[in-house]
């Protein structure tokens, strides 16, 4: 039950869905998604909207999500200033 007061406020900041069950599935799956348990595809299937809206609901949130790992990224950077 604390968790539940304690965290309710972090979930009514979620401006882009009106119903709290929203909100709180939108932090479930962006947290399953971060953590790569899921993919892009799997999250905009779980939230039922398309992968590209969900990518636009990260971006207007100014999460950065990105398909490359940490490595991918450092291997792509070296390559470019090469």
């Amino acid at each position: 039950m604390m968790k539940n007061v304690l965290l309710k406020p972090v979930v009514l900041e979620i401006p882009l869905f009106k119903e709290i069950e929203q909100k709180e599935l939108f932090l479930f799956v962006l947290g399953a998604l971060v953590t790569r348990l899921i993919s892009l595809q799997k999250a905009a299937e779980i939230m039922e909207i398309e992968p590209d809206m969900f990518l636009k609901i990260l971006e207007l949130m100014g999460i950065e999500f990105s398909y490359f790992s940490s490595d991918d990224v450092l291997i792509e950077r070296e390559w470019l200033s090469s």
